[in-house]
């Protein structure tokens, strides 16, 4: 049935994928539309809130939480999406784990270029921590440019001289602007949605004329990753980001970081939003969520 899943998923893409450059209205529609589609599992409730400057999503389980807390960051490519946009796949970790998530609202580019989206997200974790929250209880999430978003966000933070996060869970994250991942080519017309011109496109108005060969654009590149948490990265074989994950993991062990590099074969670009209609992604956040209770399995069984 996989097999089937997975031909009926890349179709689907492959005929949203648009033939060229789109306007930043047209990127957001187009977005929004896309993951509105995908099912927010039940057993959660939503609150909305601030943390930091920003206004934020709490994910909370309709059962008393267990204790621990994920910052969770959403996909969309800095250009795009918003914590309603990644509810699937907030959901299903807060459905799963038993825990609360707040998912940001981070500012976006164009209006807002690199580093806004970094000082919002650090500018959360910082909120969490001046309320209370113990690190070592706290998780960083994200999916694509929030997947990247979560690796930065910890340099940013161990750079800050903050305390780090207990863990790192990123999927098909964003972690290369430079663009010289092999993959990107690669697996140019296998990956069914993105192409080079599409994620330069949205890259750039991210950059906005910044070099890209510095660690808080491109980790997997040009970052000291020493020091960093546990992190697990899960990626897709039919993605052109392939290689922003195979090379951060290769720097991460260089650096003496734990870190798990999680591979699926033939899904796309974040799978897991699929769970309930793709086996794989269900399979993936079945890992993800054994993956974030082993590093917060210290904590006591009641909410903080």
């Amino acid at each position: 049935m996989s097999k089937e899943q997975r031909a009926r998923i890349d179709a689907m893409l492959r005929q949203l994928r648009p033939a060229g450059p789109r306007t930043i209205e047209e990127l957001r529609a187009g977005f929004e539309a896309l993951m509105s589609g995908m099912p927010v599992p039940d057993g959660i409730r939503t609150t909305r809130t601030v943390l930091g400057a920003r206004p934020a999503l709490c994910v909370a389980p309709q059962e008393r939480p267990r204790a621990g807390t994920i910052l969770y960051f959403h996909g969309g490519g800095w250009v795009s999406g918003s914590p309603e946009t990644s509810l699937a796949l907030t959901g299903h970790l807060v459905a799963r784990t038993g825990r609360t998530a707040y998912s940001l609202d981070y500012r976006l580019a164009p209006e807002h270029p690199f580093p806004a989206a970094i000082e919002d997200t650090l500018g959360a974790y910082r909120a969490l921590l001046d309320g209370g929250a113990d690190p070592s209880a706290v998780v960083f999430a994200g999916d694509s440019a929030g997947g990247g978003l979560a690796v930065t966000t910890c340099l940013a933070a161990r750079d800050a001289g903050l305390p780090l996060p207990a863990a790192l869970l990123a999927f098909s994250p964003g972690l290369d602007a430079t663009r010289t991942g092999e993959s990107i080519d690669t697996k140019a017309g296998v990956d069914p949605f993105f192409t080079r011109a599409s994620v330069e496109h949205t890259g750039g108005m991210y950059l906005a004329g910044a070099d890209p060969r510095q660690p808080l654009l491109s980790p997997a590149v040009c970052a000291d990753l020493g020091g960093l948490p546990p992190m697990l990265l899960q990626v897709g074989t039919n993605e052109i980001l392939l290689d922003d994950s195979t090379r951060l993991a290769a720097r991460a062990r260089a650096a003496g970081v734990d870190v798990i590099l999680d591979v699926t074969a033939d899904v796309p670009h974040v799978f897991q939003s699929f769970a309930g209609s793709l086996d794989e992604a269900d399979e993936a956040l079945e890992r993800a969520v054994l993956f974030l209770d082993q590093r917060l399995r210290h904590l006591s069984t009641a909410a903080a």
